[in-house]
């Protein structure tokens, strides 16, 4: 069974969710999602606890990297992408590029996208990390201006 708890941060509400052993997704989102049972900050799981207290330190500017376990679920290529991701130090940036040669699909950039694209677990797995071949910012399923702030966040540049 699934639980989840709904946390409130800088840049909103977010749903974090978890399997009995491990966090399975993290959304800016207020719904949990389908076959998944809501539960309060007094009644979830310990790893909902732990995980909602790890982003909060986020937030604050105190934690940068994290520790509850992760099991996102989607194909092999796009779990090759998201290992990939947790590779990239906070405060720093890789672009699509990057990541495809990282994981020894040199030409895969736009399918790289895609996988970021469809990352379940938001921050835990820094997909906001990857950037355009120029720099610049690029999708995010939250919103540019989300992305921009958490990328600030990481840099020391906090509003």
């Amino acid at each position: 069974m699934k639980r989840s708890l709904q946390i409130d941060t800088p840049l909103g509400a977010m749903t974090v969710t978890a399997s009995e052993c491990s966090i399975v997704e993290v959304r800016f989102c207020t719904e949990p999602p389908v076959g998944s049972l809501p539960c309060s900050e007094a009644e979830a799981p310990e790893l909902l606890r732990q995980a909602a207290r790890e982003l909060k330190e986020y937030f604050a500017g105190e934690r940068q990297r994290f520790t509850v376990p992760l099991a996102p679920q989607g194909s092999e290529f796009q779990k090759k992408v998201w290992d990939a991701l947790q590779t990239i130090p906070y405060g720093e940036t890789r672009t699509y590029k990057d990541i495809a040669i990282q994981i020894g699909h040199n030409l895969s950039y736009r399918a790289v996208g895609m996988a970021n694209n469809r990352n379940p677990i938001a921050i835990l797995i820094p997909c906001h990390r990857v950037i355009g071949y120029d720099g610049k910012l690029t999708g995010y399923a939250a919103g540019i201006g989300i992305k921009e702030r958490l990328l600030d966040l990481e840099k020391g540049r906090q509003e």
